[in-house]
């Protein structure tokens, strides 16, 4: 289940990763600049993740009992809801940008350079949410190679369009920091269009009967259930890295642009667990329907096993090409150079820690203990991550704030694995005793 998903995540990942290298020409002021923006875009982008988790386990649990008119009305009454917040979160979006990245800690030089680029982000904020929602359902439905297809299209799209709309081309004008919003917010309705042409999304996922008020309100509460709490979870992240944004913006300019570049680099390092993070759900909402716990137990274990390695691997290959790597992004500025090495020498290597942390948050949103997740995923962000990152930073500066990262997910990862092999040992036994 995982590969397709993989391959459309590899490829918007790393045309997220060339569009912080196209930005990067620009200068250390427009990169800063959209740097500051990730932790407003990725609280957005968290609250589709959270919807789209909602769903899945929903949705997965009533395909195991075979519920399947009951799946039209609960995904068809998602994607209603996935407009509305749309909607709202665009207007509001829109009247405070400027007052929340100063409160962000963004330096007025930077403010035109970021007015620029959301006035353009917010337009798509319906495209990242309901596609999203959407691509949960069908992945939930066992179908995965079609949305990993058109996440490819997608970020294909993104890349082709980056360059000519930000440096300009022929007739078109150069655009800056407004090319790659504007690039971007194509790319997504690209991907909307290509998730609703699917057969399988028309004739299987949505209905079109009028519902009675009822029945959208038993649905918003069957996924409000799972998503509510995933949504505070996966919002938690961009709120602490908004901090954290705050405490490298003391640093300078140069901090602010490698610690985005760093993040870049962060995500497309964790493509792999991502992906899984996507596929786990089913997998275990499916199989805890059909009564298989012994096979939930192997697949989640497996898969913890499987990030440690992988992210080793990883961490091996950012150190092999960190010159080439630094050559990309840091060429003209040593100070630039000297943090983004930092950071490929220290946020690596706590990356397999982190995706057993994520898949444990998603194997547990699955099981139906969304609370679970959301008080894991407070105490690895506010009890561990900004505390020791803090610290860090107070006693080193931003090598420290590094390092950190990787305390904190070291011991974040203990907590995770036993909480994980409790809620499992627990459904077995509960299994054992009917």
């Amino acid at each position: 289940m995982t590969l397709p998903v993989m391959g459309g995540i590899i490829t918007l990942m790393l045309f997220n990763l060339v569009d912080a290298w196209f930005i990067s020409q620009l200068g250390t002021a427009p990169l800063a600049a959209v740097t500051f923006t990730f932790p407003v875009t990725f609280t957005i982008i968290s609250l589709s993740i959270g919807l789209g988790i909602g769903t899945s386990a929903v949705v997965g649990k009533l395909l195991g009992e075979k519920s399947f008119q009951l799946v039209k009305r609960r995904v068809t009454d998602a994607a209603v809801l996935a407009v509305v917040l749309s909607l709202l979160l665009t207007v509001a979006g829109w009247v405070s940008i400027d007052p929340l990245f100063r409160f962000l800690g963004a330096s007025e030089d930077l403010i035109p350079w970021i007015h620029d680029y959301m006035s353009i982000w917010y337009l798509g904020t319906l495209f990242v949410i309901l596609p999203r929602v959407m691509s949960s359902a069908l992945r939930a439905s066992g179908n995965t190679l079609v949305p990993g297809l058109v996440m490819i299209a997608s970020g294909v799209v993104n890349g082709i369009l980056d360059p000519i709309l930000i440096f300009g081309y022929g007739p078109i004008p150069a655009m800056g920091v407004k090319g790659a919003a504007l690039a971007t917010l194509i790319a997504w309705c690209v991907l909307t269009l290509g998730i609703f042409s699917l057969k399988d999304v028309r004739q299987d996922l949505l209905s079109f009967v009028t519902p009675r008020w009822q029945e959208v309100k038993e649905s918003w509460a069957a996924i409000g259930h799972i998503a509510l709490p995933a949504v505070v979870s996966s919002i938690l992240t961009p709120i602490s890295a908004a901090m954290l944004t705050r405490i490298v913006a003391g640093f300078g300019h140069e901090a602010v642009a490698s610690y985005g570049v760093g993040s870049r680099i962060e995500s497309v390092s964790l493509i792999i667990v991502f992906a899984m993070s996507m596929t786990v759900p089913p997998f275990v909402s499916q199989n805890m329907g059909a009564g298989q716990f012994d096979r939930v137990r192997q697949g989640v274990f497996g898969s913890f096993r499987f990030v440690i390695i992988w992210q080793a691997v990883i961490w091996g290959l950012l150190l092999l090409f960190e010159r080439s790597i630094l050559n990309m992004f840091a060429s003209d500025s040593p100070v630039l150079s000297e943090n983004l090495s930092w950071f490929l020498w220290s946020v690596p290597l706590g990356l397999g820690m982190q995706g057993i942390i994520i898949l444990a948050n998603s194997t547990m949103n699955a099981l139906h203990e969304p609370m679970v997740a959301l008080k894991l995923s407070f105490l690895r962000l506010f009890i561990f991550y900004v505390p020791i990152c803090m610290l860090g930073a107070w006693l080193a500066g931003l090598h420290g704030l590094f390092w950190g990262a990787v305390v904190a997910n070291i011991l974040m990862c203990g907590i995770s694995l036993l909480t994980v092999r409790k809620y499992l040992n627990a459904v077995s036994l509960a299994e054992n005793y009917k």
